[in-house]
């Protein structure tokens, strides 16, 4: 039996690895930071069978610590502050965590003499290529990124290629493009955007507020990507991998979907109202991904379609938001 530790244990992907894992027959421990009791609990309520550990990325000596006592066969380290409109108003604390949190948890793994036998999975992202080189998007394509949150993505990854090549590590990097679904939290665009739907298709709101509609995104479900995560890691040889859909929407294509599953189909316009507050300072306007490589090596490919997704986060939403209704 395989024993992992997932580092962000507490976020969408998180929940979705470790239920995957559970599946698989792994003991599986959750690293949690232990500044949101909310994650704690969600995850306890979500994956009781997950060993939850206290561990931060800004601090090796609890890093080394975590290793010691879990003894881990793979790591997946999926923590970061991972929202990337909060990395312009937190770009030092963003740099800290998701860049030279990986350094340090690497530098922990060669502390305690794991580098010849655990396998490492870092999250990089699709924010790497920014300001797009070419179109679409593979393991060769250059990186520009266009937040702080995509520059320390890319410290982050070159860092991963690094030991890799320098003390022979199993270290494989999934480039992931965005992946939502029904466990994506509240501050993300995506989420924020069924959320609203379904709270104004119950009259609970009255309008949703957002910024750019037009950038556009390669859209996949988080279920799918976290199997690709864990192919990575059975894999002989280490290596990197885009995982995508290669099908491109807007976050306007999005939007109407979202009112069309909560049978609100052409009334978006009633209610979306554009706020500038919610606009980056640069913005990533296209982002498709070439996963060629993965589907041939991993034998991996996606199984949720795009009109699935947002079908399935609304209809989440619609059930969550109804609960409280019906509870207070």
């Amino acid at each position: 039996m395989k024993t992992a530790l997932i580092t962000g244990v507490g976020g969408q992907d998180g929940r979705h690895l470790g239920e995957l894992l559970l599946s698989k027959g792994y003991t599986v421990y959750g690293m949690l930071n232990g500044q949101r009791d909310d994650s704690a609990k969600l995850v306890e309520q979500e994956l009781p069978k997950v060993i939850q550990v206290r561990g931060d990325l800004a601090d090796g000596s609890s890093l080394a610590r975590v290793l010691e006592e879990t003894q881990p066969d793979e790591i997946y380290n999926l923590a970061a502050l991972s929202f990337v409109g909060l990395s312009f108003s937190q770009p030092e604390l963003t740099a800290n965590v998701t860049g030279l949190g990986v350094l340090r948890l690497l530098e922990a793994i060669r502390a305690t003499k794991m580098q010849d036998r655990v396998r490492f999975y870092q999250a990089s992202s699709s924010e790497m290529f920014g300001k797009v080189q070419s179109v679409p998007q593979n393991e060769l394509t250059s990186f520009y990124p266009r937040s702080p949150y995509g520059v320390a993505k890319v410290f982050a990854h070159f860092a991963c290629i690094n030991y890799r090549e320098a003390y022979e590590m199993h270290i494989s990097c999934g480039i992931l493009f965005n992946h939502e679904g029904e466990k994506r939290g509240l501050e993300f665009v995506t989420r924020k955007i069924t959320n609203g739907v379904a709270r104004i298709k119950l009259g609970l709101q009255h309008e949703l507020r957002l910024g750019d509609l037009t950038p556009q995104r390669d859209w996949g479900y988080a279920g799918d990507y976290v199997e690709a995560m864990w192919r990575m890691l059975q894999q002989a040889e280490p290596d990197d991998y885009v995982i995508a859909t290669g099908k491109t929407h807007s976050v306007r294509e999005f939007v109407d979907l979202a009112f069309k599953a909560a049978g609100m189909e052409g009334q978006a316009d009633q209610f979306v109202k554009r706020d500038d507050r919610f606009v980056r300072p640069t913005e990533v306007d296209l982002l498709i991904g070439d996963s060629s490589k993965a589907r041939r090596v991993l034998g991996w490919e996606p199984k949720v379609s795009f009109e699935e997704l947002v079908s399935r986060m609304v209809e989440n939403d619609l059930r969550q938001e109804s609960h409280k209704i019906k509870n207070l």
